[in-house]
């Protein structure tokens, strides 16, 4: 195995790998249960972490607070998962503008309640869904996931509560079944 002694930033600053490795053990974990909470996806979620650590780590010696790396990485996390998504929606509507189908939709065979509540969670817009992972599975405040969501804490509420009702309908939906 190659142990990385030092990396070059694009700017030509030097940072030890140790940092670096060290860094990416400690928050790779819980950025990629983030990134696939977010997508649903787990090859996806690993694209989306390794492409923010790329990311974080050309900026490393411009982070002001390295102790804060973790919201950072979060931040970068849900914004990349948002690119996606809309770089996704664009190609499905292209798609189907071009061939007049309509959007599939996700298969849903009861493989258990988790599943179940995945599922749901991803049928979610997008933003609910962010809103939703960040609260309750990243226990932010409000105020941290506006904060990251970059948007203000009263669209945080909003995005929350018809999330919530959201899956609360699809969960009381699949229970009459």
């Amino acid at each position: 195995m190659h142990h990385v002694s030092e990396v070059v930033t694009a700017g030509g600053e030097r940072i030890e790998g140790d940092v670096l490795v060290e860094l990416y053990v400690r928050h790779a974990d819980r950025a990629m249960r983030v990134a696939y909470l977010l997508t649903g996806d787990r090859a996806l979620a690993e694209d989306i972490v390794q492409e923010a650590f790329l990311r974080l780590f050309g900026r490393f010696l411009h982070i002001r607070n390295r102790a804060a790396f973790d919201a950072y990485l979060r931040r970068t996390v849900v914004n990349l998962a948002n690119s996606h998504h809309r770089r996704r929606r664009a190609e499905r509507s292209s798609l189907a503008r071009r061939s007049g189908l309509r959007d599939p939709e996700p298969a849903s065979r009861d493989l258990g309640e988790a599943d179940a509540m995945r599922r749901a969670l991803l049928r979610l817009p997008p933003r609910q869904r962010t809103a939703i992972v960040l609260r309750f599975y990243e226990d932010l405040s409000e105020q941290q996931t506006a904060d990251v969501m970059r948007c203000a804490v009263g669209t945080v509420k909003s995005l929350v509560s018809r999330g919530r009702e959201t899956l609360r309908a699809s969960v009381r939906a699949q229970e009459s079944e």
